[in-house]
């Protein structure tokens, strides 16, 4: 059984053991944080004390300082082993479990935390926590919790109310996701503040005003005062909109990032870059220029782009690559809206006479690779340009770049790390037109903008953003998305170069409550989990039998430090 003993010296201090089951300690009318002895509110005491808890059984108060040990024998029960679906067979391994004086369920424990001292709770008290936590109720990975609460909410006479074991059924397919939500072991732990924040600096931004300037003449109807972001935090999949999210618009030139990564995530970095360049070309976008090998600069630039788009599924016809990318990149935006705008394309190709004469320089020039047909090429060019998104679709695709190439919202890999890195150091060098350089100077991000008014933003590891304003300024990028990321910058820790040592301190949403660190978020398991909601401020770690002096072929043994501040 799953057992808490003292030291040998506090055993020969005390002449007693101070064995005592969890269970017993749960059953106390006390509240369930206040049943737990385990914790940091007996700093002051010097020596250990006897309580009477629960049928007159004795209970020892720790000594401050004092390390126990927590031993898992053989037979013991494992908390994380899987729920079977039968009822009275969880009846029966829940009193094994309590019989063993193992820690409390995950589901328990969040019940109490949101009951406050309660026996039932109202089911919008648990959505409006779990709003408060970032989460949406519309979450994917929520579903099952949100369906079976609707289905458990018509079982009860009232409609409304769950007690402890209602609540558990409900959440109990999602608990581990919910228990980091609740403890705040997300990449932003106080995301609401930091969505006020963004709040305000989309406020500021919308303000500007600027002429409509459209590198097209189907974008020049567009209304001017539009604006729409949306950002979506790693993992955590922490959601914020503001404004006109639900407005399609096409990528443009938004479009060249992601159709560099599928060429790399297909064919590797060496293959690509054997037609492509790495470098800013200081020129604009559209310009008849190559480098001093005859390549174009960058994929960023209209020309490199369109020798990207001929290594895509090279040989088949353009229905199969317009197909293949399209599908490619609704995985990366987790399904939502990605769809494609005729009259776009229409207006593209009717205009394209630039991007003509830059596919006849580069086909001169042997740029693209052999056998290649140039006209077919512009012509899936334009098509790819023409795809369309709204702010929230394109929002998740910034996030699949942010998350190492694994969509937040599925959790596949879409992108290889490869493919995720060369395309991120491209976009900060080269993804911002002739702005470029300052872009990087001044918010020091990942971005690349479209003439349709969209500014693609990754904070690595953070979040991945979308802005999309049509406003343009003579460069061809959006003027309230310029401000709006320079703001962002100004106000958080987000530049690349922000967190070197001595550095001027800004806001840092990593941080709970600005104070400390949080370096664990991410998946963690059932059992750990368990074991730091139930002992509050202490941390487990493994640590070697033989310093109990136990058998270790068939002990674990954990030891149980206070850490005073906390991790």
């Amino acid at each position: 059984m799953l057992q808490f003993r003292a030291s040998v010296v506090l055993k020969e201090l005390i002449q007693t053991s101070p064995k005592r089951s969890i269970s017993d300690i749960i059953r106390h009318k006390k509240t369930l944080p206040n049943a737990y002895f385990y914790s940091a509110a007996y700093q002051d005491v010097r020596i250990s004390k006897l309580k009477t808890v629960c049928n007159g059984r004795p209970f020892i108060q720790p000594l401050a300082g004092i390390r126990f040990l927590c031993t898992k024998t053989e037979g013991a029960i494992d908390p994380a082993e899987p729920v079977k679906k039968d009822e009275s067979v969880q009846e029966a391994t829940a009193d094994k479990r309590r019989k063993a004086g193992i820690l409390p369920s995950l589901e328990d424990l969040l019940f109490y935390s949101i009951a406050e001292g309660q026996e039932r709770i109202p089911a919008h008290k648990f959505i409006t926590a779990l709003k408060a936590t970032g989460l949406r109720t519309g979450d994917p990975r929520l579903k099952e919790c949100m369906d079976m609460l609707k289905v458990t909410l018509k079982s009860t006479s009232d409609g409304v109310m769950l007690d402890r074991h209602l609540f558990k059924k409900c959440v109990q397919s999602n608990i581990v996701l919910l228990t980091q939500a609740f403890r705040k072991k997300f990449v932003i732990p106080d995301f609401q503040p930091f969505a006020s924040h963004i709040d305000t600096l989309y406020e500021k931004a919308r303000k500007l005003s600027g002429a409509l300037k459209s590198f097209l003449c189907l974008f020049a109807y567009m209304d001017h005062r539009m604006m729409s972001l949306v950002l979506i935090s790693v993992y955590s999949l922490h959601r914020h909109t503001v404004g006109d999210t639900k407005v399609p618009f096409c990528l443009q030139s938004c479009v060249k990032p992601l159709k560099y990564a599928i060429a790399v995530h297909d064919h590797g970095t060496e293959y690509v870059h054997q037609f492509i360049g790495k470098e800013p070309s200081g020129l604009r976008f559209n310009k008849l220029f190559l480098n001093e090998d005859d390549k174009p600069h960058n994929p960023m630039v209209n020309a490199g782009a369109i020798v990207c788009t001929s290594l895509i599924k090279q040989g088949a016809g353009n229905a199969e690559k317009f197909d293949y990318v399209l599908n490619f990149l609704k995985k990366m935006a987790g399904n939502e809206y990605v769809g494609f705008s005729n009259a776009t394309f229409q207006s593209e190709r009717e205009s394209g006479d630039r991007n003509f004469a830059i596919g006849y320089y580069l086909k001169e020039k042997k740029c693209f690779p052999t056998g290649t047909d140039m006209t077919a090429v512009l012509d899936l060019y334009f098509q790819l340009c023409s795809i369309e998104v709204t702010c929230e679709s394109a929002s998740v695709m910034a996030a699949t770049l942010a998350n190492g190439g694994f969509c937040p919202i599925t959790g596949e890999r879409v992108l290889s790390p490869e493919a995720v890195r060369d395309t991120l150091s491209l976009m900060h060098s080269c993804g911002m037109y002739d702005f470029s350089g300052q872009f990087a100077f001044h918010v020091g991000l990942p971005a690349k903008s479209g003439v349709a008014g969209g500014i693609l933003l990754v904070v690595p590891n953070v979040m991945g953003i979308m802005c999309w304003s049509p406003s343009l300024d003579k460069l061809g990028n959006s003027v309230r998305g310029i401000q709006f990321c320079t703001d962002l910058v100004s106000l958080f820790n987000f530049h690349n170069y922000d967190n070197l040592r001595h550095f001027t301190k800004k806001h840092d949403p990593r941080r709970e409550g600005g104070d400390q660190r949080q370096y664990t978020f991410g998946p963690l398991d059932y059992e750990s989990l368990q074991k730091e909601l139930a002992l509050k401020d202490t941390v487990w770690t493994k640590v070697s039998p033989t310093e109990c002096n136990e058998d270790s072929s068939t002990t674990v043994v954990y030891r149980m430090e206070n850490v005073g501040d906390g991790n």
